[in-house]
């Protein structure tokens, strides 16, 4: 039973999270190694910020429910 609802509760998470990663900018990390924007520095404010701090909660938990489903089986 726990194994169950562990796995759909990754489903779950693994389906935000792959939401919250289409909808992040676009030219963000390595891209602006090879010729992005031409930002020095830039931080992160309000929508963009939160989809940040969100996407490193969901990724933290998918990684946490896929240990206890290890624990669990």
């Amino acid at each position: 039973m726990l194994d169950t609802v562990l796995t759909y509760s990754q489903i779950a998470v693994a389906a935000f999270l792959i939401m919250l990663i289409l909808i992040q900018p676009k030219g963000v990390g390595l891209g602006q190694v090879f010729g992005g924007e031409g930002n020095v520095y830039r931080t992160k404010r309000g929508a963009e910020k939160i989809v940040f701090n969100a996407t490193i909660f969901l990724s933290v938990l998918f990684a946490g429910l896929a240990m206890a489903r290890i624990v669990v089986s």
